[in-house]
């Protein structure tokens, strides 16, 4: 299972907090995963923003970050500041 957080925007986007889905080996990567989600259509197209970051097991990582049955992914905005 991948336990999958979105947040800021992209939680008020989708309506959601968060999901877990089945792990699968196809899903080798974080970009796998969300090309998996967006594959969905509708609301979940906005998962192809550039600007979306994403971390692994709490840890800012690329879009080719290998994931893990077990792995959490989160997807959240660039943060800038001031």
């Amino acid at each position: 299972m991948i336990h999958i957080s979105y947040f800021a925007r992209y939680r008020e986007h989708l309506g959601t907090i968060g999901e877990d889905i089945q792990y699968a080996p196809h899903l080798k990567t974080i970009q796998d995963l969300r090309g998996t989600l967006i594959a969905r259509g509708g609301k979940w197209r906005v998962l192809e923003e550039k600007s979306l970051m994403n971390a692994r097991n709490s840890e800012l990582c690329t879009d080719s970050e290998p994931i893990f049955d077990g792995d959490q992914i989160a997807f959240f905005p660039q943060v800038t500041g001031g």
